[in-house]
């Protein structure tokens, strides 16, 4: 792939709402999860999550906008704010007909959708929200992104569960490589904190009672449960390196791979030895230039679950097996600390792991204590690891067999061996 230049960031999260709080935040080792909004109702009374408590959508948006949107598109005009104003911060450089969005989201407006249900359940036809329709459709967080800017780019919606956002920001590049955009906007959000979510995914075995919410999402843990719901948006303004670099950008980091493939083996399970997250993340080495042996850091999927987890493990101890006394690549998983976001999941990841970059280390992963003894890696507990980060992936595995990853790299050539 072309190198692309990430040169916005914009983050609404649990536990931070700008790149620098949220990256010191993740390095901390805050963890966002609280009680739930139905919690202690019948078969909720351990119903944890990661919420998103200081969100007031009047300082991104005006009322007629708040009013036509969900609290997903919501998130995503938020975060976009910040990552146009981090990218064009004089309002100068940006071609809104060079300019396009991806954006990618696992649930979209379900909460709106859930809300005119349950009004023409109980009340009749006149309680069914009449801009449903706008609010609750997937494309309406891109929508809104374009015309707030008056972007006239290429405009499309991802929706490939927890793969959402990492493809969302692939498919982004790859249009810029193509020549159909000079900058696109980027990343994903989600905002599906419902009971209606919540007694699906317990009834299906995705999580089980804990009854404290830091030890409720613990990645590679050796008793990790099960998922914790979150919720919020990262997104990305990623640009044709070239301009990038000719108009003085400030630039955070150069996506410089991207793959994706399909499991075909389970609805919801990865195939237990991880052989096509082994797979994807070849092929995204490969695309990038890349080999195993250059990656310092692995911003995993780690959702906490007992067979996601392990699947994962496999993966990485194989593509990224190193002969003894040459130092273990480094993990971790940010759901720990703002627990599985879906759509915008990935391009958290990301997020976190640029802060990390920048700051020459890799932030821990929040709540896990005693390592799975099948993890052959080194996963930073409890404090950052000091690290000079110059290249990373960004793993990021769905339902329906979605397996996606991404190269990053802090410099725009190639790192290691492949230089």
């Amino acid at each position: 792939m072309e190198p692309v230049a990430i040169t916005g960031i914009g983050i609404i999260s649990p536990i931070g709402s700008d790149f620098e709080t949220f990256g010191r935040a993740c390095a901390a080792g805050t963890i966002g999860i609280g009680p739930a909004p139905y919690q202690g109702e019948p078969g909720a009374e351990h119903a944890w999550a990661a919420r998103v408590t200081d969100f007031d959508p009047d300082r991104s948006m005006d009322a007629r906008v708040k009013d036509g949107t969900a609290r997903f598109a919501q998130f995503a005009l938020a975060a976009t704010a910040q990552a146009i104003q981090a990218a064009f911060p004089d309002g100068e450089g940006l071609d809104p007909d060079r300019t396009g969005c991806v954006h990618g989201t696992s649930m979209a407006g379900i909460d709106v959708l859930a809300a005119s249900q349950h009004g023409l359940s109980t009340e009749g036809p006149h309680a069914v929200s009449r801009k449903l329709n706008i609010a609750a459709w997937p494309n309406m967080a891109g929508g809104q992104i374009a015309l707030r800017y008056g972007l006239h780019g290429p405009l499309s919606t991802i929706s490939t569960a927890c793969a959402s956002s990492a493809d969302a920001i692939g498919l982004a590049c790859w249009m810029i490589e193509r020549g159909r955009a000079d900058a696109m906007v980027a990343g994903g959000s989600d905002a599906a904190l419902q009971p209606l979510t919540f007694h699906s995914q317990a009834a299906y075995g995705m999580l089980k009672a804990v009854e404290d919410p830091h030890q409720a999402s613990r990645p590679f843990d050796v008793a990790r449960s099960g998922i914790v719901e979150g919720e919020g948006s990262a997104m990305l303004v990623l640009e044709r390196g070239e301009r990038a670099l000719a108009r003085g950008a400030t630039i955070l980091g150069w996506v410089r791979g991207y793959a994706s493939v399909a499991e075909a083996y389970h609805p919801s399970s990865p195939e237990p030895d991880g052989t096509w997250e082994k797979r994807v993340m070849r092929l995204a080495l490969a695309d990038a230039g890349l080999t195993p042996d250059d990656i310092d850091a692995i911003m995993a999927h780690g959702t906490a679950t007992p067979v996601g987890d392990a699947a994962e493990a496999r993966a990485i101890n194989e593509v990224f097996a190193r002969p003894a006394g040459r130092e273990l690549v480094a993990v971790t998983s940010v759901k720990g600390h703002v627990g599985h976001s879906g759509g915008a999941a990935n391009a958290t990841a990301l997020v976190a792991g640029l802060w990390g970059m920048a700051n020459g280390c890799l932030v821990p992963t929040a709540g896990t204590t005693e390592l799975d003894p099948l993890v052959q890696f080194r996963v930073p507990l409890g404090a950052p690891l000091p690290l000079d980060v110059r290249a990373l992936l960004i793993n990021g595995f769905g339902f329906g067999g979605q397996d996606s990853c991404l190269a990053v790299t802090r410099e725009r050539a190639a790192v290691g061996s492949a230089s």
